[in-house]
């Protein structure tokens, strides 16, 4: 063994003085300009080469993928370059983790659950990136040599493949959308399980197929999909949404047997609420303390309109988040205006006019806009989009408990006065779902909007006034 051991090591340093580059090495099986590990480990993290020996550089002590890393001559890099889309991939995503594993990669946990931007990701990345206001992301110092494992994941939407190849001291650009977009099915990746509280006055069912959530995955709570949808509205016909899908398969009541059973609501990583054309007051507000107790242990809350009840009028200290005033004039169309006071703010602002949203940064044109909210905002309330004539919020967030500090919060509540708007599809009992989603799959600019809201409620926990940072790697 040791004699092994004197001849691979001997082997290393003579092909370091013969190579221009230097390769970091196994001792397996050789390979043009280098020696690479055939060993693979197993399990849902999928192809991840075996365990590797030394060299004469920096890959003492290296296992697997890092010891396909490349010293390159010249200052020169090996870099994987692209951009992240949506599920359709049409629109382009902003702050999507995009990397390397060097380990299978652990199962996601479903339902609540505290998940803060802490730095790590699953699979011990080797090489990590996000992606910019444009979604473009670049990596760097990327392992080389076929079938590279590649990672998207915002959240608990993520998605594995592979990179056919990836060449030493150059950039391999991946251009090919359906490579670099997040999953539309189970098949191809993990969704995160979302219950959607249909209602008469919206189509955010609509807008979540825009995205490009297969309709396979839209079923009722007894279904295999990862879109439960319930119907919201209560008795009241004038306020319900879809209440079947073209099946014949029918949704439970919201206010019978999702709001009211905590177990149910803790299942789901997110919880969309429609407009239901209704406030319907005397049926929320019984169940306020568990939609309080749902977000505070992790849950996500996308809450639309006249379902600002839970906030207004619900347990303390949400009535204190923001200035809540209930329903005044409807605004229709009006330019929004994003706040860019924050780190986030400017990527939002950027991004707009990236996906043509925006024809004047930090300017959005709306359409069917409401006024629930007045400044000022709660302490820990972020404001994203207002108006000035007259002045309303228009997009709220808050981290939640909203009573803990920044550090120990593990939730996220959204409060929008945007609809998807006129044109988008409807919601209505007689009509079963997806029948009623009639309209173009192109986003209007607030349609784009609420996407970037909606990936963004799906991200890790973080306060909004920091910076986010990719994984740390290896």
């Amino acid at each position: 063994m040791k004699m092994f051991q004197v001849a691979a090591v001997t082997l290393v340093f003579v092909l370091a003085a013969a190579c221009a580059s230097v390769k970091q090495v196994n001792e397996n099986t050789g390979g043009s300009g280098g020696i690479r590990g055939t060993g693979l480990v197993g399990g849902s993290g999928g192809d991840v080469r075996g365990t590797a020996g030394t060299s004469g550089g920096s890959s003492v002590g290296c296992q697997r993928l890092q010891c396909q890393k490349v010293v390159c001559p010249n200052g020169g890099k090996t870099t994987v370059s692209g951009k992240i889309y949506d599920p359709a991939g049409r629109v382009p995503l902003y702050n999507v983790m995009v990397y390397v594993p060097n380990a299978p990669l652990a199962e996601i946990p479903q339902g609540v659950s505290c998940q803060t931007c802490d730095g790590t990701a699953s699979g011990s990345p080797v090489a990590s990136a996000l992606s910019d206001a444009s979604g473009s992301f670049v990596l760097d110092n990327v392992p080389v040599g076929p079938d590279i494992p590649l990672v998207i994941q915002v959240g608990k939407w993520r998605r594995q493949v592979t990179i056919p190849n990836v060449a030493e001291c150059t950039d391999t650009p991946l251009t090919d959308k359906e490579m670099t977009r997040l999953p539309r099915t189970q098949a191809e990746g993990h969704i995160p399980l979302i219950a959607l509280s249909t209602g008469h006055s919206d189509a955010l069912d609509c807008l979540l197929r825009k995205i490009g959530i297969a309709d396979s995955e839209f079923t009722n709570d007894s279904g295999g999909g990862r879109v439960h949808m319930y119907r919201g509205g209560g008795a009241s016909t004038s306020s319900q949404g879809a209440a079947t899908l073209v099946s014949g398969a029918a949704f439970a009541d919201s206010y019978a047997t999702l709001f009211p059973n905590y177990t149910k609501l803790a299942g789901y990583d997110i919880l969309i609420l429609q407009c239901e054309g209704s406030q319907l007051e005397d049926l929320k507000t019984p169940h306020a303390a568990l939609m309080k107790k749902y977000a505070d242990n992790g849950g996500r809350i996308f809450a639309e309109h006249l379902h600002s009840v839970w906030f207004r009028k619900g347990a303390a200290p949400w009535p204190a988040t923001a200035t809540w005033i209930g329903v005044a004039d409807d605004l229709n169309t009006i330019t929004g205006i994003v706040d860019t006071s924050f780190p986030k703010g400017v990527s939002f602002a950027d991004w707009l006019m990236a996906v043509g949203a925006s024809t004047v940064r930090s300017q959005v044109p709306l359409v069917m806009a409401q006024h629930s909210v007045d400044a000022p905002l709660g302490t820990g309330t972020r404001r994203w989009i207002s108006t000035d004539a007259p002045a309303s919020v228009q997009y709220l967030t808050f981290n939640t408990p909203v009573e803990t500090a920044p550090e120990n919060q593990c939730g996220r509540a959204v409060f929008t006065d945007v609809h998807v708007g006129v044109g988008a599809g409807v919601s209505h009992p007689e009509t079963p779902f997806p029948s009623g989603c009639t309209a173009s799959l192109d986003m209007s600019p607030q349609e784009k909007a609420l996407e970037f809201m909606f990936f963004d409620l799906s991200s890790c926990v973080m306060p909004d006034m920091v910076k986010p940072k990719p994984p740390v790697i290896e």
